[in-house]
């Protein structure tokens, strides 16, 4: 007995010890984010809240050199490109999200689909671009702001889609063999009950796409490129958008002008990234607190 209890003892002091190393560890790790985003947000606050004013909102973007350079055509084009993205990519997402969760589960095809989501859920962005680049704006000729939001609906597409499977496998067993007792078809009731059952969360999927493309530059650089001019053809020519803007005034030109004005941007962009997140915090607490 005495020989066993010293055993115990250092048995005991080891696992608090590995306790408390891999508790400092974690709280270090969590600093260091925070510390990381807290630094980014203030640099990029600091070096762009001087810049925001009416004039640099609705004002065009300028050639190098040109005083007074505005963003007002790069969010123009930075809405429309995102929001075409959104018409192209989400409804097909949504739509095989439902057949993975309702019709594809133990089906070779199902993993098959599912397996290729996760794929290009890691696929870096630029690949992505160089393919639009080959298949989309080479054979057409040009540039264009389509170009990129096909570009944004390919990265967007395998987000939405595993959201929306995910959803909806949260909602009861009993609620669909509710609807089907009911007399409803299998389609119908994944449409009209098992979605609207799920919606915050499908909401969030699509928020959370949104935000996740809303700041890609290597896509629209091999696609919609940029212009100093106002959108005037969505489906032709250089289209101006705020990602590309920031990479032109920040690292292309050489006046200290435009480099301020790419911080503006880039504090622009910073916040449509938070509001988008913001929004899809406050959904999913009321998803929550309907629960």
């Amino acid at each position: 007995m005495t020989s066993i209890a010293p055993v115990k003892r250092r048995g005991l002091f080891r696992r608090k010890l590995l306790d408390r190393v891999v508790r400092a560890l974690s709280v270090l790790a969590l600093a260091v984010a925070v510390a990381a985003m807290v630094w980014i947000l203030y640099t990029v606050i600091r070096r762009g809240v001087a810049v925001i004013s009416w004039d640099f909102l609705t004002e065009c973007s300028k050639p190098y050199g040109a005083m007074n350079s505005g963003i007002a055509n790069a969010l123009l084009g930075t809405l429309a490109i995102t929001f075409g993205a959104a018409l192209l990519g989400i409804p097909p997402a949504i739509l095989g999200g439902i057949w993975l969760a309702e019709f594809g589960k133990g089906t070779k095809l199902g993993d098959t689909i599912r397996f290729s989501a996760n794929v290009m859920m890691g696929m870096p962005s630029v690949v992505v671009g160089l393919f639009v680049y080959a298949v989309l704006v080479v054979p057409c000729g040009g540039f264009s702001g389509f170009a990129g939001s096909v570009a944004l609906a390919i990265l967007m597409f395998p987000v939405v889609m595993r959201t929306t499977e995910d959803m909806l496998l949260m909602v009861p067993d009993a609620l669909r063999e509710s609807a089907l007792a009911l007399g409803a078809s299998r389609a119908r009731a994944s449409l009209q009950i098992i979605c609207r059952s799920a919606r915050s969360g499908l909401i969030t999927g699509i928020l959370l796409a949104v935000a996740r493309v809303s700041g890609e530059t290597a896509p629209l650089l091999f696609t919609a490129l940029w212009s100093d001019s106002w959108p005037k053809n969505y489906f032709e020519g250089p289209t101006a958008n705020l990602p590309v803007l920031i990479t032109e005034y920040s690292t292309n030109s050489p006046f200290d002008e435009q480099h301020a004005a790419g911080w503006g941007a880039a504090l622009v962009v910073t916040a449509m990234v938070l509001w988008l997140n913001i929004a899809t915090r406050i959904i999913f607490k009321e998803k929550h607190h309907e629960r």
